[in-house]
């Protein structure tokens, strides 16, 4: 049950991630997902709020589902006049940020660290949150009021990052790395992002030793020019219908990862699984598949055969 108590509540976490790393380990026995086959401490902070962190910092509110992550609360939306004097949050006296550092605590006396990370989101996707449509049509009518909202949001995520890390540096997890996600960027031309959103996603950048962007399912084509601009990118996912050839030469040194749609694991036949998967492998190579939103509906020895042909794939291809 993913309801409040799910997040409110880091021994209620705990106690499901040991119900379902079990049923992980017997139903998919071997394969470590969630990291549930390792020894040592859990991660119960990741998937804490979902992807409403930040957006709970300046005070919107949130809905909670039983077995889906929880959702910005619908019909509220950032009046202009708050928008256009929008402040960056003041986390020391933010009540929700200093209930996660409270959680982190107990995290800490549950499993003698504070493992895992938070959905901070990306610039964008929290301005969508907060001034829904409105965020858009700001660009045209309103371009200072739109960027007064990004800079909040960017200050404020920067400052957030970085408070949770030093903490938990405080436990002895030594993560060093921001990532955003744009999964909205699609809304956007490539013009526009470059002019509105990439300074602000460069500034981020600029303040961690690694960087990645989650540029969602989508074609990444009309983006790479500009997420190209930011230094040593580590990571970036993109979605099938991308120029793999494209990214691989533009990020040879990257991360890359197909994020591979569960309707197309629900969807597809077994072939034209494997005919996606092995063009992946010859032109986006060497990269990972991600495969995401999973749902009960999807048979497991189909997820199996998944799983056992990207192994497959990746072993013929490593030893030549």
């Amino acid at each position: 049950d993913f309801s409040e108590k799910w997040h409110e509540d880091p021994e209620d976490r705990l106690q499901s991630w040991e119900k379902t790393s079990a049923e992980v380990r017997e139903r998919f026995p071997g394969r470590n997902i969630g990291d549930c086959e390792e020894e040592g401490p859990p991660d119960i902070l990741t998937g804490l709020y979902g992807g409403c962190v930040v957006s709970q910092m300046f005070g919107l509110g949130v809905r909670y589902w039983p077995g889906s992550w929880p959702a910005s609360e619908h019909g509220y939306m950032l009046p202009d006049e708050e928008a256009s004097r929008l402040e960056p949050v003041d986390l020391e006296n933010n009540r929700f940020f200093q209930g996660i550092l409270d959680q982190c605590d107990r995290i800490e006396k549950l499993t003698g660290t504070v493992k895992g990370c938070l959905n901070w989101q990306g610039v964008l996707n929290t301005a969508f949150r907060m001034r829904g449509e409105k965020i858009f049509t700001d660009l045209i009518e309103a371009p200072d009021r739109a960027c007064r909202v990004f800079e909040a949001v960017t200050e404020t995520m920067i400052d957030g990052i970085k408070r949770l890390l030093a903490r938990q540096r405080e436990s002895g997890q030594d993560y060093r790395f921001a990532t955003i996600s744009n999964c909205v960027v699609n809304m956007l031309s490539p013009k526009h992002y470059e002019k509105y959103l990439l300074p602000y996603d460069l500034r981020i950048r600029s303040e961690f030793e690694d960087f990645g962007i989650h540029n969602c399912a989508w074609n990444v084509n009309p983006y790479m020019n500009a997420y190209a601009q930011a230094p040593r990118l580590g990571y970036l996912d993109m979605g099938l219908e991308s120029d793999f050839v494209r990214c691989r030469e533009m990020f040879p040194e990257t991360r890359r990862n197909l994020i591979y749609e569960d309707t197309d694991v629900a969807d597809k036949s077994r072939e034209e699984i494997r005919k996606d998967l092995e063009r992946t492998a010859v032109e986006l190579g060497p990269c990972d598949i991600g495969l995401p939103n999973i749902e009960y509906g999807i048979p497991d020895d189909k997820l199996l055969w998944v799983l056992d042909t990207i192994d497959e794939i990746s072993n013929r291809y490593e030893n030549g």
